[in-house]
């Protein structure tokens, strides 16, 4: 018999409930005769249509799935806290940092990106690390994942990257000919790619990784200053892989290992922590930078752009119930508070609206009213819809009215001064920029001789499914990475090609 937290989680609930049985009801609330049998006409007789218990469990039952999220359809979620470590007031006055202490409870939700609902905690896939923000000045959603960076730095590609993730249409399969046709046909995929394909990309479950923003945003000081940010939330359990081998052997034997591992720590009092530091660049030097700022295939270096320590974030609460909690949680990058604003970064600003659109169609457009999702104050015009929880009671639904109701703050305008822009309108393909070099310093610097073995094989163990002309500009790239990681791939795809002919 299993004894750890979550295969006991019934055992546990049963030792904390009380004993009294209650009678079973139907959903409003009228006590049932019997929960065991419809209402039919004698022993084997047919079921009556107006047996309301039994059109009113399988009404809700045909109904109980919500669609899956479209990316991210696998994870975990927990709860906990925020706490303000150290003082950031002069980068921003946004209320989560305003004091040293301080603490703001926090929803987070780890996740797989490319599998089903049902699919393996352990595949070699990037991670999501989306942390909600309950502040006074409403929700924010620090929406990223477990590398710094992305695959692509136009959202209008967005949609046809994760087909290239997703199953072929025909086939309904994984398609190794499409995945390797995108990534080769946009190299600013190389980055990421390499990050994917290294030691990082199947992490130890959700506990032993990093998480970051990874995009560029704007904060903004009391005196109406502002500054450009990256988000880093770096794991204060150690970061840690599983080996291929072990990946794979997980995949068969305990496919959701990483939801395990993270609720049996929480349930055993083993609170997993992050630290989160931020980057920052002003504008005058974003204006002079060789890199382009809001490009989010590229990271900022460093050793220009050192971490600044933040505060530290605690998980130390288990969701009671996975599909009101974590399944129902809605995020989104737009969501954010006065003192954080978006930068000019392609993918987030066209983050910011496909992630709400997308929970309006999975949760109705009252989603932000499911409680896992409820700021603390709502004070707005919008009424009624699918599921309206809270409809504002008596108050105006239209602005201006004569009766009162919410207006302009003056706090809120401040911490969002006015920008320039000035430029040219027209559809700029940004595919040639730089697309290889920050990967040459991650393969040179960073990895150790092991290390860059087994991202050759692990490339070269996928690459080899594809046809030879993909093959072929799958090298052609990685060589501008670094010429030794092109000759181990070609050496690599050639002992595969030996071995099948």
């Amino acid at each position: 018999m299993a004894t750890d937290k979550a295969s006991n989680q019934i055992l546990e609930w049963h030792k904390k409930k009380s004993q009294e049985t209650s009678p079973a009801t139907t959903s409003h609330g009228a006590p049932l005769i019997t929960k065991d049998a419809s209402l039919t006409v004698g022993l084997r007789g047919p079921i009556l249509l107006h047996d309301i218990a039994y059109v009113d469990e399988m009404a809700h039952f045909d109904r109980e799935r919500i669609p899956e999220r479209v990316v991210h359809a696998k994870g975990a979620g927990a709860f906990g806290y925020f706490e303000v470590t150290h003082d950031i007031s002069k980068y921003t006055a946004a209320k989560v940092f305003d004091q040293v202490g301080k603490k703001t409870p926090v929803a987070v939700r780890f996740s797989t990106v490319g599998g089903e609902s049902g699919s393996a905690d352990t595949v070699r896939d990037p991670r999501g690390f989306s942390v909600k923000f309950y502040t006074e000045d409403g929700n924010w959603d620090l929406v990223g994942n477990n590398t710094p960076i992305f695959f692509i730095r136009d959202p209008i590609l967005f949609p046809n990257f994760i087909h290239t993730q997703k199953r072929n249409p025909a086939t309904h399969l994984k398609d190794a000919n499409m995945f390797w046709d995108f990534i080769t046909l946009r190299p600013e995929t190389t980055h990421q790619i390499t990050y994917m394909f290294s030691d990082r990309g199947i992490p130890d479950g959700y506990r032993h990784m990093n998480g970051y923003g990874s995009h560029t945003f704007k904060l903004v000081n009391a005196d109406s200053k502002s500054i450009y940010c990256k988000f880093h939330f770096k794991t204060d359990q150690g970061v840690k892989n599983l080996d291929v081998d072990k990946a794979a052997r997980l995949a068969s034997s305990d496919p959701d290992y990483a939801i395990r591992d993270l609720y049996n720590a929480i349930a055993n009092n083993n609170y997993p922590s992050w630290t989160l530091h931020i980057q920052v660049m002003t504008h005058e030097q974003a204006k002079n930078s060789k890199l382009n700022p809001f490009d989010v295939t590229k990271t900022w270096p460093h050793s220009d752009y050192p971490l600044i320590q933040v505060g530290k974030m605690v998980l130390n609460r288990n969701p009671e119930n996975y599909f009101a909690e974590v399944e129902q949680i809605a995020f989104c990058p737009a969501n954010m508070i006065p003192g954080i604003e978006p930068s000019m970064d392609k993918m987030l600003l066209g983050r910011m609206f496909s992630y709400s659109d997308t929970q309006r169609y999975r949760l109705g457009p009252n989603y932000l009213q499911i409680p896992v999702n409820c700021p603390y104050k709502v004070r707005n015009y919008q009424r009624d819809g699918f599921m309206a929880i809270d409809n504002q009671k008596g108050a105006p639904n239209y602005h201006p009215n004569s009766f009162g109701g919410p207006t302009n703050d003056a706090r809120a305008k401040s911490l969002a001064p006015p920008f320039d822009l000035s430029g040219d309108v027209q559809r700029f393909d940004t595919g040639d920029e730089d697309n290889f070099s920050q990967a040459g310093t991650l393969y040179r610097n960073v990895l150790d001789e092991a290390a860059k073995e087994r991202l050759a094989s692990n490339l070269a163990g996928s690459i080899k499914d594809a046809v030879e002309f993909i093959q072929q500009r799958a090298v052609k790239n990685f060589t501008q990475v670094d010429a030794d990681l092109g000759k181990r791939l070609t050496e690599k795809l050639s002992l595969y090609k030996r071995a099948n002919l």
